[in-house]
């Protein structure tokens, strides 16, 4: 890994169905961070498209080879970025997908395995499931892409961090859900343990990119925020309001909590995989 990993997260609201007027605020986002002193800039899933879509899917679904995206291909040579994107694919199916850019190329597709279709959510209706979890390496070392709903199944964190990532990239889009006595989103204080617990438990960096502003109804919260291994608070956006949130990972701080804390070393997936087996009713050798 590089030693320092100087980031930064755009907390925007995106235009729901517009992808020309998303992919112009994208290039002015990412200017502005590169302007910051940024390496790496992510923006929140569906930042392209807006998320309630419901039947524009198809008229927003992008190839990863869409000319569209050309300028930030090229773009990804001065800094890395991650955008959140619905994809078609070869066959023409259709996912929530995000993508991780650098040195002029598509080096990550991450599609949303866990497409939530309850309460407000209706993700199935319209999305394929992604079928696969995959850390990749990256300039900065190596990483893994989740996609919200992803984050609330531990055994996609579990299995990116044995695949070796260090740096848990998240991107989200979480409408405020129940109201606590001090006016504060049940469902944020939700993701705020959840994101500490997963960064301290598996010692790796933690970037949560989330959205703002309100669709169809519903109100996205922001207060992105950047963990380190330990699961201390980096930075955090403020709450409702767009924002350009900027950080720094310090990689040897990984390391040294891997090192005190030996989490993962003494991890036993082969342990939770004949377990797995034994559940599902396979014969175990």
């Amino acid at each position: 890994m590089t030693e320092r990993i100087p980031l930064a997260i755009a907390q925007m609201h995106p235009h729901l169905g517009d992808l020309e007027r998303n992919v112009a605020l994208h290039e002015k986002l990412i200017q502005e961070a590169e302007r910051g002193g940024a390496r790496l800039v992510l923006f929140p899933e569906l930042s392209l498209t807006g998320y309630f879509l419901k039947d524009l899917v198809p008229a927003v679904a992008l190839k990863v080879s869409d000319p569209r995206l050309d300028w930030l291909r090229a773009k990804s040579r001065d800094l890395a970025i991650v955008v959140g994107f619905v994809e078609e694919s070869a066959d023409f199916r259709y996912y929530n997908a995000a993508m991780y850019l650098e040195g002029g190329k598509v080096r990550h597709v991450h599609r949303k395995v866990y497409l939530p279709t309850y309460g407000i959510f209706d993700e199935q209706r319209y999305f394929a499931q992604g079928d696969r979890i995959a850390a990749f390496d990256s300039g900065f070392g190596r990483m893994a892409l989740l996609i919200c709903e992803d984050m609330w199944h531990p055994a996609l964190p579990y299995l990116a961090v044995l695949d070796g990532a260090q740096v848990l990239l998240a991107v989200s889009n979480s409408p405020g859900r129940g109201l606590t006595a001090d006016g504060r989103f049940a469902n944020a204080i939700g993701w705020h343990h959840l994101n500490r617990t997963y960064a301290q438990l598996f010692t790796c960096a933690l970037v949560f990119a989330h959205r703002v502003g309100y669709e169809d109804g519903a109100c996205f919260w922001g207060a992105s925020e950047v963990l380190g291994p330990d699961g201390t608070a980096l930075a955090q956006a403020p709450p409702l309001e767009e924002a350009l949130l900027f950080a720094t990972i310090d990689c040897d701080a990984i390391r040294r909590e891997r090192l005190a804390n030996p989490l993962l070393r003494d991890e036993r997936p082969d342990l939770t995989l004949r377990t797995l087996r034994r559940i599902l009713g396979e014969t175990i050798p």
